[in-house]
């Protein structure tokens, strides 16, 4: 962020803002993180500050400070309203495109307000005032430690803000094991810690948290819908909405899932498809060099980063999978010698 910029960020910061923080739709552990550890900090400076998500998150989650504050925009559309048309500033975190907040999305472009976006996804649309985009950090929660710490304010991360920071970067990088974690990652979940994070107590919060239904759709999952295409080293699941209901699936129940495709020996790319009332939501995984950012954003109007992407699909669960299917013989020597 160039200083200029910066310093008349701090002059805007030093008197009291009506500031609205926004993520993406279906919020995972980097975008409540980020947006509730800047709530946090923005707070203590004295701003009304007010994180409205397009949609409901996890329940595993809602231990994060400030989470009674959050504003569901799908539930509370009128509030919602009066919240954008009054902020005087818009933090828009962990999303690259207005489209990924859909209504919402209608409301900040048309938004008066300074927006500020601090986000970590390849191409970023430019809606923003400020665009504080780093695409090869580890998460959107680590850019705000950074954020933070460009306003000279290190000093007030108190361990309501660092369970929140921690919380993101730890989700994003899979617990410190995908390639995006960095000494840095490390030095700055050290500094996490000794501000007070309590990183033993964030990993049960999330992890060892589980209902009885989500454990049971797990096991359906891996003893009776996983795929396996030994020949392009390609595994997938794929639930329909009566399967879904069949186990009271509640949103975040299949966070997760797609990555134990991934750990199978010898596959490459993986893949999981799930129906919802108006699309198929699908995420990918893959290691290596294969871009399944790039496979997405061609053929399933997504993106995301190289190894971890989502996207959708409009047709039936069965045509996209065959859709899916009949796209691995032409990226069949991108997947297999992916390294």
């Amino acid at each position: 962020m160039e200083l200029q910029v910066l310093q008349q960020l701090k002059q805007d910061l030093s008197e009291p803002k009506n500031i609205v923080i926004t993520t993406h739709k279906n919020p995972d552990g980097d975008a409540m993180g980020s947006s509730l550890g800047l709530y946090n900090y923005l707070t203590l400076l004295r701003h009304k500050v007010t994180v409205i998500t397009p949609n409901e998150y996890p329940s595993f989650l809602n231990w994060l400070s400030g989470n009674n504050k959050v504003v569901v925009f799908e539930n509370k559309r009128k509030k919602s309203e009066e919240l954008v048309a009054s902020a005087d500033i818009i933090f828009c975190l962990d999303f690259n495109s207005l489209k990924r907040i859909e209504e919402l999305g209608d409301l900040v472009r048309d938004s008066k307000a300074f927006k500020i976006v601090i986000d970590h996804h390849q191409e970023p649309e430019k809606f923003a005032d400020i665009l504080y985009s780093k695409p090869h950090e580890s998460s959107t929660c680590q850019m705000v430690f950074d954020f933070i710490e460009l306003l000279g304010d290190k000093n007030k991360i108190n361990s309501s803000i660092a369970n929140c920071l921690y919380t993101g970067i730890m989700t994003d990088t899979g617990s410190f094991r995908f390639p995006s974690t960095t000494s840095k990652t490390h030095h700055t979940i050290a500094e996490l810690i000794e501000a007070g994070a309590e990183n033993a107590a964030i990993y049960d919060y999330v992890n060892d948290n589980n209902t009885e239904s989500k454990l049971r759709l797990l096991g359906y999952c891996l003893s009776e819908k996983l795929k396996i295409f030994e020949e392009y080293d390609t595994a997938f699941f794929a639930l329909s909405k009566e399967e879904l209901a069949r186990f009271n699936y509640r949103n975040g129940d299949t966070e997760g899932v797609v990555n134990f495709a991934l750990s199978i020996s010898g596959i490459k790319f993986a893949a999981f498809f799930s129906e919802k009332e108006d699309r198929i939501r699908i995420s990918f995984r893959s290691k290596g060099n294969f871009q399944v950012n790039e496979f997405s954003k061609k053929h399933f109007s997504g993106g995301g980063h190289h190894n971890a992407a989502g996207g959708m699909s409009e047709v039936s669960l069965d045509e996209t999978i065959s859709n899916f299917i009949s796209l691995l013989p032409q990226y069949k020597d991108l997947i297999l010698n992916s390294k």
